[in-house]
């Protein structure tokens, strides 16, 4: 095997199925249109590809919501479809990642219809989270925990002969019971379900609320004075138990023993790989995660929360990798995806320090400054990519692509919309399908003229005909950053910070092996003269050769250098 696996410095594009390519022209995103556009990403420089949810489901939560994690729903086609997804992926070079939802199911699941018609106390019921309520009659829900939907996250049941009866735990929205961890028969199945997937082919898995499968014992009530999102440093009864470990370390010897399956395609480097969904803070209690038997890579969350700030940025990067130099592992680096705000709009706000969760953002909300999201998004990418160790995007960032916050309120789809009682305007706003041809319909996304979230109008300029060969533009910013992250290997290199640049100034240098690339982020208000000994690689903005404007970051190499 490769001393160096390909998934240590790997770049990773998500796809939000519903919102990639539309092949059938229904106006949602189906697996033959993902495949039919695998050469832009192969293009774009990526190294593998991450498939949000394709299988079948009610769609309550976008697909999070599974009712069979052996088949793909008819929305989005057919295991053959997914299987020639695959192998087209693996012809072009691409690598292609699962999501793999372990902390609930659809309550349209077999295992849970099942369960709503046994008695209490049966085993139907004993693979979920089933309890009796509080009070005389039942009547309160067994513990104050609520749903990151909003609301409450106890749904009652009625039972089958009719009474009001046990409660079930649902951590999102009602039609997403979680199953009970302590069941030897969901840790089977699940160990049945990624072996199902293996074997098929697939590279690897991305977890989804990968801190949330084991529940304290008991379920004691909750601080709902903390935010999950933003502090666990005091231990929440439903995430980050240290239970979920052991699950781990037994899903990562099974994905191990199919590291040589794919040696015909890969070579020598064929892992497959885990990746954590899981919001967990400090950065070192989510270093546990990617201990060298438990998973590969734990997506950052606390650096994606981070603002364009460069005092926050320095330590959030520092603290990012010393955490995970002590486990071994290497960091993985992200700033959208298909639950934040895109950070083209988040960052044309006035950034305040402190880590933070943008919530979604509505017509009647305070409107980002559109240029000046992008100006700095654009750094905060090339920031990014210069990082070492891995990075995930999130389609349709390679363009630019804003949050759309616009949206009509009766055209949400987002379960946290009705669930919050319109208070929360959840994540819509980032699923909008993409641009491909400015001047088709549906911009290109398929062959009718409707799209299931409607397409704003600023979204034709930023399509990918409209950028491609284009000088200076987002998408060809993106290929040539990430065709020199590669030729210089600075995805393996060693960070060394650059001092003396200023406050408002993140600086370092990126060594790998003889190449030396030096990386300045100009966060400031003024010009930041460039040292003459540096020549410019790239620039995620315009400069004349001598200085770095604000809200722009350069790659440079030392003028005698390589």
């Amino acid at each position: 095997m490769s001393t160096s696996p390909w998934w240590r410095d790997a770049v990773i594009y998500q796809i939000y199925p519903r919102s990639f390519a539309d092949a059938d022209g229904d106006g949602i995103g189906d697996l033959p249109g993902i495949t039919s556009r695998l050469e832009h990403l192969r293009d774009l420089g990526v190294d593998a590809v991450w498939l949000s949810p394709f299988y079948v489901s009610p769609q309550n939560d976008g697909g999070y919501d599974v009712a069979d994690f052996r088949d793909v729903d008819p929305l989005f086609g057919t295991l053959a479809d997914i299987d020639a997804l695959l192998d087209r992926a693996h012809r072009l070079g691409l690598r292609v990642i699962v999501d793999l939802v372990p902390n609930h199911s659809s309550s349209e699941h077999a295992w849970f219809r099942a369960a709503l018609a046994a008695a209490p106390g049966s085993p139907e019921r004993a693979r979920y989270v089933f309890r009796d309520g509080r009070g005389e009659q039942g009547e309160r829900p067994p513990n104050n925990w609520v749903s990151n939907f909003g609301g409450p996250a106890w749904t009652r049941v009625t039972e089958p002969d009719g009474r009001p009866g046990q409660y079930y735990l649902h951590l999102f929205d009602s039609s997403q019971p979680d199953f009970d961890w302590t069941n030897g028969e969901v840790h089977e199945e699940f160990e049945s379900i990624l072996r199902f997937w293996l074997d098929r082919g697939v590279d690897g898995f991305r977890v989804d609320v990968a801190h949330g499968l084991v529940k304290a014992e008991g379920l004691p009530d909750a601080d709902l004075s903390i935010d999950p999102h933003v502090d666990t440093t005091t231990l929440l009864p439903m995430w980050d138990q240290p239970g979920v470990h052991d699950i781990y370390r037994r899903w990562r010897s099974i994905v191990d023993e199919y590291s040589e399956d794919l040696v015909d395609v890969w070579g020598d480097d064929a892992d497959r790989v885990l990746c954590a969904e899981a919001w967990v803070q400090p950065s070192a209690a989510l270093s546990r995660y990617v201990r060298p038997d438990e998973l590969h890579q734990s997506f950052n969350f606390g650096y994606l929360m981070t603002p364009w700030i460069a005092a926050d940025l320095r330590y959030s990067i520092a603290d990012s990798l010393e955490a995970t130099e002590t486990v071994g592992a290497p960091q993985t680096w992200v700033l959208s995806n298909h639950d934040v705000v895109r950070h083209a709009s988040r960052f044309g706000y006035p950034q305040r320090p402190g880590l933070a969760r943008m919530p979604g953002i509505g017509a009647d909300d305070p409107q980002p400054d559109t240029e000046l999201g992008l100006r700095r998004a654009r750094a905060a990418t090339a920031l990014m990519l210069a990082l070492p160790g891995s990075a995930y995007l999130y389609q349709g960032e390679e363009l630019g692509l804003p949050e759309v916050t616009r949206l009509p309120d009766d055209a949400r789809q987002d379960p946290s919309w009705e669930r919050s009682g319109h208070t929360d305007r959840g994540r819509d706003g980032c699923r909008v399908p993409l641009p491909w041809s400015a001047d088709a319909p549906s911009f290109g996304f398929g062959p009718g003229d409707d799209s299931w979230l409607p397409q704003p109008d600023e979204f034709g300029p930023l399509a990918v005909d409209r950028q491609d060969g284009t000088e200076g533009s987002t998408l060809e910013l993106y290929r040539k950053l990430l065709l020199l992250r590669r030729s210089r290997a600075m995805g393996r290199g060693g960070l060394s910070w650059i001092d003396g640049q200023g406050d408002d100034v993140v600086a370092f240098q990126i060594s790998s092996g003889e190449l030396d690339t030096v990386v300045i982020a100009n966060l400031g208000a003024a010009d930041l003269p460039l040292p003459d000994h540096l020549t410019v690689l790239v620039s995620s903005g315009t400069h004349d050769g001598d200085r770095v404007p604000p809200d722009t970051t350069v790659w440079a190499r030392r003028a005698h250098g390589t």
